[in-house]
């Protein structure tokens, strides 16, 4: 859990974060997440990140922090997580006492203790149902955004429901990690926004409306317990007087919806129409704003959290920057210098030869193995070191652009 603090100039003045693991070692996770004996279930205690919350204010409180000079509050949360608030739960989150930190009062809150969470892939029959429900797989992507993914929400709640109905039965309302971590600065339930929501397979991401057809193929009363979703923008109320009373906020500092982390980094790098963004992780991830989007089997297309008549595409590569290691290691001595120099001894195109590269199964497209094409579309077992290297890095370039102009993104000429 990270919290940053900008002045009006956007500069930065005060910066802090409580590792999961390492801070909060009672609650055993690893990575922050409990991987189930299953190796398909991942989860998350919610009472560790309320814990994680108390934990960052407390640390902000005794630097000697100046809370009252906070005009407005908003975040972002892993997307895909849900929460899962129990019948009487708001009563006690209006009601917090600020003589406890918050975790002590909200205990018994929750109906799930464990939130799945993006890692969580248990829920293929619940996928394929809802696919099958709704018409199919590029009827649910052109409705929602998305085809069906084992970690979106909609498909979570359906195999809570057909598991613990009695555990769905006590919930009275569920949120993203984005709209529970506003909902306990708010003090009442926060609304899901349009961008987060984008990635529940359960948002009709044109009418911005929750589709009747997907939320009867996951669960009966999901509407209620979803409430109205909001943009992404939306200021949705004053802070709770628990922090005023606790910490010295200003009864005035607003709380602005939060959004999902990716959204999120779309409206903080200040992405314009045109523009396209990668990230170069573990994975690389692919976003950009686009006015006319075609949701398609592969990728995601969500809500733009900045301009709600707006998209934003999304696209993630799971042979991403270890692909890259490892053919630094195998090419160039495992040396970012020696790979940069053999880059930049081949020309652009690289004479024609071709390499497209995943050591594990992609995500986009779905593709495994070493696939390698001489100047005449030849198939073949090798290259030179330095050829090896350009191969990798344009067709890794490659394959993002043709994936991105799929989705609809129109290349600048």
């Amino acid at each position: 859990l990270k919290v940053i603090a900008i002045d009006e100039q956007l500069r930065v003045i005060y910066e802090d974060n409580v590792h999961f693991d390492k801070d909060l070692p009672e609650f055993k996770t690893q990575g922050g997440v409990y991987i189930h004996s299953d190796r398909l279930t991942v989860t998350s205690p919610v009472l560790m990140w309320v814990k994680a919350l108390d934990m960052i204010l407390e640390k902000m409180k005794s630097s000697g922090f100046n809370f009252s000079q906070v005009r407005a509050l908003s975040g972002a949360g892993q997307q895909h997580g849900s929460v899962y608030w129990k019948k009487g739960g708001i009563q006690i989150l209006k009601n917090a006492s600020s003589e406890l930190p918050l975790h002590q009062s909200l205990k018994g809150c929750f109906s799930v203790s464990n939130s799945p969470i993006w890692m969580d892939s248990s829920t293929a029959s619940q996928c394929r149902a809802l696919e099958k429900a709704v018409g199919g797989a590029q009827h649910l992507a052109s409705v929602t955004g998305s085809r069906a993914y084992e970690r979106f929400t909609g498909n979570q709640i359906a195999k809570i429901y057909s598991q613990n109905p009695e555990v769905y039965k006590q919930t009275e309302r569920i949120s993203l990690v984005s709209s529970f971590a506003a909902s306990l600065f708010l003090g009442t339930y926060a609304p899901i926004d349009y961008s987060d929501g984008s990635g529940m397979n359960l948002l009709q991401i044109w009418e911005k409306a929750w589709s009747k057809s997907c939320l009867d193929a996951c669960a009966p009363g999901l509407e209620e317990r979803l409430g109205c979703p909001v943009p992404s923008h939306s200021v949705l109320g004053p802070i709770s007087p628990y922090y005023s009373q606790r910490y010295g906020f200003s009864p005035d500092c607003k709380i602005v919806a939060f959004t999902g982390d990716n959204p999120a980094s779309l409206a903080g790098m200040r992405l314009q129409e045109g523009v396209l963004a990668i990230s170069l992780g573990t994975s690389d991830t692919l976003f950009l704003w686009i006015q006319e989007p075609t949701p398609a089997l592969e990728g995601h297309i969500l809500c733009n959290p900045v301009d709600s008549r707006t998209y934003m595409a999304l696209l993630c590569f799971k042979n991403g920057s270890l692909m890259r290691e490892r053919i630094r290691d195998d090419c160039a001595s495992g040396s970012w210098d020696e790979f940069s120099k053999a880059l930049s001894s081949t020309v652009a195109g690289n004479n024609g030869n071709l390499g497209f590269y995943f050591d594990v199964m992609e995500i986009t497209p779905e593709a495994v193995g070493i696939h390698r094409f001489s100047r005449d579309n030849q198939k073949v077992s090798s290259f030179p070191k330095e050829v090896e290297i350009r191969a990798l890095i344009e067709g890794q370039f490659m394959a993002k652009r043709i994936h991105a102009e799929k989705l609809g993104y129109k290349v600048c000429k």
